[in-house]
């Protein structure tokens, strides 16, 4: 099984405090509404919650494909931009060759 992404552990830690359980009881496979018991009005505040966190906007679309944790947490991963390098100074342009004579 691969290593669980930083936004998965923090999407389940949202779910985890939304939900007053312990995050080790919320499986990435745990569908938000049969396995977790959220209602459409509990899942929507959840959403919220983790708009602000991640700093993204879920579109109302967005929200039928939105099923497991699993889902949300890859959903969240597609819109966060990785953390880019800093960028390198460019090499000085090569001095033209003058003309001699």
């Amino acid at each position: 099984m691969p290593a669980e992404t930083d936004i998965a552990i923090r999407v389940r830690t949202a779910l985890a405090s939304y939900l007053k359980r312990d995050v080790k009881t919320i499986k990435p496979s745990d569908a938000l509404r049969n396995d977790l018991g959220l209602d459409s009005m509990a899942t929507i505040e959840l959403l919220y919650d983790i708009e602000d966190a991640f700093d993204v906007q879920i579109p109302d679309k967005g929200l039928a494909t939105l099923v497991t944790v699993a889902n949300v947490a890859a959903y969240i991963e597609g819109k966060v931009v990785p953390a880019q390098p800093a960028a390198t100074t460019p090499p000085s342009p090569r001095p033209k060759p003058g003309k001699k004579g």
